[in-house]
């Protein structure tokens, strides 16, 4: 029997054929709780986390997810299997206010000190990744800025590739991007620079890829766009 759990949401972000999905328990607690399913790289399908009207949880919808039992997968503690028989339910949305009570503020985004070559404090050694107690943080940023680039050029990719720059507890952070409705928005656009006014951050440590873990914006949340009534 699918245990239910008021979330708000908090990510809704790209994962392989799927999505990564998560949020915190509307009650204060601080809890995440990231629904995965049966599939070995535990991505979430459409089907699964649907609304009864087939419309797809959108970042800061109040949503009542069915879930079986914690599944917790090394530093990724929050996961919980999800129960596919069953909708997801809307209930409400949250605003600008309730964010700042769901804040949180630690002293750095798990370890730093290892980069890739066009990012900063984002990634993590596995075997050192694998000690940690949690893989999702809400964080808000005053200083966001978002990058549009092709890092493979000089290697004939000319794929476009989105980070989100900005520093957090006295560290310099260029992090991937995940959140495909920004994806949408900006990877339409030139290569450049983009500055954005104070947001809230969903940062995720994604899973093992060639002896690390990635630091990923799996959600950005503008201030201005929340208090116009949208999040796009």
């Amino acid at each position: 029997m699918a245990l239910i759990k008021t979330l708000v949401c908090l990510a809704n972000s790209r994962k392989l054929s799927g999505r990564c999905v998560a949020g915190m328990v509307d009650d204060g607690s601080g809890e995440w709780v990231r629904p995965v399913s049966a599939r070995p790289n535990r991505e979430v399908s459409a089907r699964e986390r649907q609304y009864e009207d087939r419309t797809d949880p959108s970042v800061l919808d109040i949503v009542l997810v069915p879930l079986l039992r914690p599944q917790p997968h090394d530093f990724q503690s929050e996961n919980w299997l999800l129960d596919p028989d069953y909708y997801w339910e809307k209930t409400g949305r949250v605003e600008w206010i309730g964010l700042l009570r769901l804040e949180q503020c630690p002293s750095a985004l798990w370890i730093n000190g290892s980069s890739t070559y066009h990012g900063s404090n984002d990634r993590v050694p596995t075997e050192e990744a694998v000690t940690l107690p949690d893989s999702l943080k809400l964080i808000r940023v005053t200083d966001l800025t978002l990058q549009v680039h092709v890092p493979g050029a000089m290697f004939g990719d000319q794929r476009l590739v989105l980070r989100a720059c900005f520093s957090y507890a006295g560290h310099v952070y260029i992090l991937r991007v995940t959140d495909p409705k920004y994806e949408l928005e900006y990877l339409g656009k030139p290569e450049g620079t983009y500055e954005l006014g104070e947001s809230f951050l969903t940062v995720s440590l994604g899973e093992p890829y060639e002896g690390y873990v990635y630091k990923l914006v799996a959600a950005i949340i503008e201030r201005v766009k929340i208090q116009a009534g949208s999040r796009r």
